[in-house]
């Protein structure tokens, strides 16, 4: 089945929220085979400022897996930006961002000690006691994952 990006990456800002997860995940599953959402990266990176955070959530998973195909440095000029969500105001979009890091990692080796020291600056003290342990694992984990690169 071929996909209609653009129609596709519309879906993204649609009010109801399964219409919109499906189209994050077929854009995911072009963006691992080619470079056919690179050209929306900078729409991507608005994303990142928008009041809903299943918007942002999508900005920030798109980014991540179009890292690989980043040959105009475009998440190096945001990373800043990017990083700021690994304390998201929303604690679903932190863990999210956090669990997105080492997909940049991978494919962006120059910004691995950027990532690296925000994970080790994060203040998860802002979150409810119940999402600390877990925010705190998921740094931990993505850590981990990173050092191994």
């Amino acid at each position: 089945m071929l996909v209609d990006i653009s129609e596709t990456f519309e879906l993204l800002f649609d009010k109801n929220n399964n219409v919109a997860y499906k189209a994050l995940q077929e854009l995911q599953k072009e963006s691992e085979n080619s470079d056919c959402i690179y050209p929306y990266m900078d729409r991507l990176s608005d994303m990142l400022d928008d009041d809903n955070s299943y918007i942002r959530t999508r900005g920030l998973t798109l980014l991540a897996y179009n890292a690989k195909w980043d040959k105009d440095y475009k998440i190096d000029e945001i990373i800043d930006k990017y990083l700021k969500h690994i304390t998201d105001i929303k604690p679903i979009t932190a863990r999210q961002c956090i669990k997105l890091l080492p997909f940049i990692a991978r494919y962006k080796p120059e910004l691995r000690n950027d990532i690296i020291s925000a994970l080790h600056k994060a203040n998860i003290s802002i979150y409810d006691d119940s999402m600390q342990p877990l925010v705190y694992k998921d740094i931990q984990k993505t850590l981990k994952e990173i050092k191994k690169m």
